[in-house]
């Protein structure tokens, strides 16, 4: 049933900022785009099913439409109309509709009050930072508080990318890397929790290490680097949020890590380059990369408001003009799917896509249950 309720919702753009934007006035944009009670008529007999009477949708993840912009209810209908949006029920919803239909409808909808949202209450709230923060209690006897380790051949964490730590963390989780006192102590934590824990990492300052016993010459290993630096970066610092920074770690778990590759771990393009490498010139490289002066990946936000300041810019400035949705007391199940999808590149909006393929699943929980929480306007 809740499958029947998402496929006749009106879903597909809640949350995106539209490239077609109508430049207007406040003024202007402020008067009812339609006949308020002509569009009830038509909400009442086919959309009430769904989105109610009241715009207040009927089941998760179904999206509130109630005082949503006006413009943007009406860009979407004319979407979905002309099959520039794929949703098949809102397709045939729409192929009859007259564009007095799809005002009035707009207008219908806009004209409700907000939605309190008493779901919301039961929406769990904490920035995906804090929630990684206590996880890493488990970590520091190893890989330090502030992830920045002192124990010989255990890799610090702190400022690496992200997008790496959780690969990696989920590796030593799958049992896919051969360590089991990390399988042991990330047991049974949900892949959400894993990059809950990656992001506080990636957050904190990296220190370059002061071990010495690395036994390589850097003078030596800093030629051979050259092939590593196209996705490595300069000097060991990558740029690439799937790809590990290297500058200022531990050698001897660079040395460790990099003939695994002959072994166990599976990286086609790391597997043929260290498979021409003798034990010396692995030992020079981890030398090299273990004295350049590590730096922290980009500014990693520590708090769900820090990452809502980039999209209250379009969703939540005051003018009613707008074209993209509201999203305060939003249902967060519908939250999390439309910023999924976007992010994964199955809806269509390149400025959508551009600010969230940076997102983990638990950045975007993180930011859909804040938004849920917060009183619609």
């Amino acid at each position: 049933m809740k499958n029947f309720f998402i496929a006749v919702a009106l879903s597909a753009v809640l949350v995106a900022c539209s490239d077609k934007q109508e430049p207007t006035g406040k003024a202007e944009a402020a008067k009812p785009i339609g006949d308020v009670n002509a569009g009830k008529i038509i909400a009442e007999k086919s959309c009430k099913t769904c989105h109610g009477l009241d715009g207040k949708g009927v089941a998760p993840a179904i999206p509130h439409l109630a005082a949503q912009r006006a413009r943007y209810l009406l860009a979407s209908l004319i979407e979905y109309k002309n099959r520039q949006r794929t949703h098949a029920a809102l397709r045939d919803l729409t192929r009859d509709m007259s564009d007095a239909d799809m005002r009035n409808i707009a207008a219908y909808y806009a004209a409700q009050p907000p939605v309190v949202n008493a779901a919301a209450s039961d929406v769990k709230h904490s920035s995906a930072y804090e929630a990684g923060k206590k996880l890493a209690a488990a970590c520091t006897q190893c890989h330090g508080a502030d992830g920045n380790s002192t124990v010989p051949g255990t890799p610090s964490l702190a400022g690496q990318q992200p997008h790496y730590l959780v690969a990696a963390i989920q590796e030593y989780h799958q049992a896919e890397r051969a360590t089991p006192a990390m399988k042991g102590i990330l047991g049974n934590a949900s892949k959400l929790e894993l990059e809950n824990l990656a992001l506080y990492f990636a957050a904190q300052t990296p220190v370059k290490r002061t071990d010495k016993n690395h036994g390589g010459n850097p003078k030596a290993g800093e030629p051979l680097t050259a092939m590593c630096g196209g996705c490595h970066g300069t000097r060991g610092v990558s740029a690439d949020a799937a790809t590990p920074s290297l500058a200022g770690q531990d050698a001897e778990y660079l040395i460790r890590s990099t003939k695994s590759y002959r072994t166990i771990r599976k990286n086609w393009g790391m597997q043929r380059y260290v498979a021409g490498l003798s034990d010396k010139e692995v030992e020079d490289i981890a030398a090299f990369y273990a004295t350049q002066e590590p730096r922290a990946a980009d500014k990693v936000p520590t708090s769900t408001e820090e990452l809502a300041e980039k999209c209250n810019r379009c969703h939540d400035h005051e003018n009613p003009g707008m074209a993209a949705p509201k999203m305060r007391g939003q249902d967060k199940d519908y939250l999390v799917m439309a910023l999924r999808a976007y992010r994964d590149g199955k809806r269509e909006s390149s400025t959508m896509h551009r600010m969230s393929s940076p997102y983990s699943n638990a950045i975007i929980e993180s930011l859909a249950a804040w938004y849920a929480t917060q009183p619609a306007k």
